[in-house]
Formats: structure tokens, sequence, C-alpha cells
């Protein structure tokens, strides 16, 4: 069996965006096990406060994210919405067949940090389906699906009982690994 690096992720965060940019550059997706969750329930489990909530860190997160992006030739566009409820997005990154995943992911991404969409509005959603070729009435049903529901929440808990308290996070070989700056390491361990 293959080793692949746990790469724990949520649409909303701007760093899991940059740290999933990069891996495309790298042309090393297939490295990766995205694994959802749901940022603001992890934050809730440890008691943390967001730095959307925080004007002094989110204004610093901002130029920071732009830094990064400018550094690594990543398009990038702080999103006018953040934050925004990505519960359902998540619970349909679940959902959906694996073969829809790759374009799911790269279509979500896009639209908020790079197009500024308010990836939460259901007409948003609904494009962003229609450019997955996913049927929005199947979609519908399926994030409200009591065993995807509790999916995503198992995923976040089980991220939590991992000490993973943020996004991006990476894990291989029992280590953990923060932030997109971390990325390199989480590649080093995995060819170690």
């Amino acid at each position: 069996m293959i080793n692949k690096i746990d790469f724990y992720f949520d649409f909303i965060s701007p760093y899991t965006f940059l740290a999933h940019k990069k891996i495309i550059k790298l042309n090393k997706r297939n490295n990766f096990n995205y694994k959802p969750i749901l940022l603001g329930g992890l934050h809730n489990l440890g008691g943390i406060t967001a730095p959307a909530f925080n004007e002094r860190k989110m204004k610093n997160m901002k130029n920071d994210c732009e830094i990064i992006a400018q550094k690594n030739e990543i398009d990038f566009v702080w999103n006018a919405n953040f934050p925004i409820n990505s519960l359902y997005l998540m619970r349909g990154f679940i959902f959906i067949s694996d073969d829809q995943k790759d374009r799911f992911i790269d279509i979500c991404f896009d639209y908020y940090w790079e197009k500024n969409k308010d990836i939460s509005k259901k007409d948003v959603i609904k494009m962003m389906l229609s450019e997955c070729n996913i049927d929005e009435n199947l979609f519908s049903d399926g994030i409200n699906n009591q065993k995807i529901k509790d999916e995503l929440k198992n995923l976040t808990s089980d991220a939590f009982d991992k000490d993973v308290f943020g996004a991006p996070t990476f894990v291989i070989n029992n280590k953990l690994f923060w932030g997109q700056d971390r990325l390199d390491y989480a590649l080093e361990e995995l060819n170690d």
C-alpha cells in the first residue's frame, strides 16, 4: 500500500487554499488524502477563537495570504464574504463520488479564493455543481442524509483527537505538520 499524507482541509481556510495550489504546482496531488473537517467545529472543540474574529489577526492574515500568493504565483483574492459557513460543501465532498472529488475541490476553492464568490449561497452552489456535472437534487439529498452529517462530525472529532487544531494540517507517520508553510516538511516525511 502506498503511504499518503492526510490533508485536513476546509474550503473557508485561505491557508488551505494556498497549500492546495502549491500541491497542484508541485504535481503532488496523488500523495495526499484529502480529509474534510468543519473548521468552526474543530475550533469549538478546542476552545479556539478563529483569527476571523480577532481584528488584528484578521488584518495580518489578509496581508500574509496576499504575500504568500504573490511569492508563489498563485491567483488569490481575499474573499469579501469571509468567513462563511462551509457546512454544506464539506458534507458535499463526503457525499460525491471519488471521481468527482478533485474537480469539486478545485472549483470550490477557486470560486471562493479567486473569484470572490460567496460559496454558501444556493445560486453559487448551483453554478459550482453544474461545472462539476453533479446533479443538484442528488447533492441536496445527500448533504441532508444523516449518515453524511454524522461522517463530517466524526471526521472533525477524529481530527481533534489527533491534535489537529487548524487547517491546513498534514499528518504522516503519526507526525503532525500545521500550516501551508509546513507542506515541504510533510513531503520530506513522506519520502523518508
